[in-house]
């Protein structure tokens, strides 16, 4: 088992770790907060500066051995916790330097076929990164096929959602779907051929039910807000995401909850919307992997890391992030 997990961390590469540590600025006392543990990569690099401490969370039980080693080798220096986003108010120390989120799934998760997140894998349908309450498996075979059909169209941005969604329904009836392979033969069935598209066609309905299951639409709206509440005036936010809906939140939370937001009304003084302010000026910087790193780790390429640092004002909840979102919410809140 050792082993095995010690080649699972070997394979595992901190997205853009030059970029993370320059805009983070390790120092001695400063504080982090690995959002997104996996294989200890960033954590591990910033316990290399003196003085340095964090605290890292991850979901899954799979990455508490590699977490337990470190806490042995830097016991007053870090701190693991087996949580989601959504519990990170559960960590006791708030005036945090640097939170760090690394979104999506992490190599460890892909490279392990048993867990069912590929669809070169042909093991059961379980998809589930750590404290869930429903798998693949659910889903699938659970879900109506209105609610499928929404699942796939939103959170994959798949447009022949309806027509897979009709044709998982249809093979259930007959026989449950138990496994990748069933699944990766319906998308197949149902999809129009189409040559010119680089992209596997089972990527983008893989990608939702891993959302759905996962709840990664809600855990990133509850854990980007939480760790606001956290920082210090001065602290920084740092957010790497893999697809569009995960950017287009972190862009919107950085841009609309910032000193240089423009006025909802021009009746509102320009003084009442930097006095609410979350951030202080945000210049909508994204950062991407350079060419070398692609190289070396294919699955950086489509990584944008934005960042934010924490106005003096007190925290205000923001409902409007909320309201922006709703949609998502409420389709991850769908019973299953």
């Amino acid at each position: 088992m050792n082993n095995q997990t010690s080649s699972l961390e070997l394979s595992h590469f901190p997205v853009m770790l030059n970029e993370v540590l320059k805009i983070s600025t390790p120092s001695s006392e400063k504080i982090f907060i690995d959002c997104t543990f996996g294989g200890g990569g960033y954590s591990k690099e910033i316990l290399k500066f003196a003085g340095t401490k964090v605290q890292a969370i991850d979901r899954d039980e799979k990455v508490t051995t590699a977490a337990k080693e470190l806490e042995k080798k830097f016991p007053k220096r870090f701190k693991f916790y087996q949580i989601k986003f959504s519990q990170l108010d559960s960590i006791p120390k708030d005036c945090v330097d640097v939170i760090i989120f690394d979104l999506g799934l992490s190599s460890i998760q892909l490279d392990d076929l048993e867990r069912g997140f590929s669809f070169k894998s042909n093991k059961n349908l379980n998809m589930t990164m750590g404290l869930n309450k429903i798998s693949a498996f659910d889903a699938l075979n659970n879900l109506s096929e209105i609610d499928l059909k929404l699942v796939i169209r939103i959170l994959g941005d798949e447009k022949e959602a309806s027509k897979i969604a009709k044709n998982i329904v249809k093979h259930r009836k007959v026989k449950k779907i138990t496994n990748t392979a069933d699944l990766v033969k319906i998308i197949e069935k149902s999809k129009k051929k189409n040559f010119l598209n680089k992209i596997n066609p089972c990527t983008k309905t893989f990608q939702a039910l891993r959302i759905f299951v996962n709840k990664e639409i809600t855990e990133l709206i509850c854990g980007i807000i939480n760790a606001t509440k956290k920082l210090k005036p001065g602290g920084k936010i740092l957010v790497i995401s893999f697809h569009s809906i995960e950017d287009k939140i972190v862009k919107f939370f950085f841009t609309n909850f910032s000193k240089n937001k423009s006025r909802p009304s021009r009746y509102l003084p320009e003084d009442k919307i930097i006095d609410q302010a979350l951030f202080d000026e945000y210049k909508n910087k994204v950062y991407r992997p350079s060419k070398k790193e692609i190289e070396k780790n294919n699955r950086s390429r489509s990584a944008k890391l934005r960042f934010a640092i924490r106005s003096n004002n007190q925290f205000k909840y923001p409902k409007d992030m909320i309201k922006k979102f709703q949609k998502y919410l409420d389709l991850e809140a769908i019973n299953v």
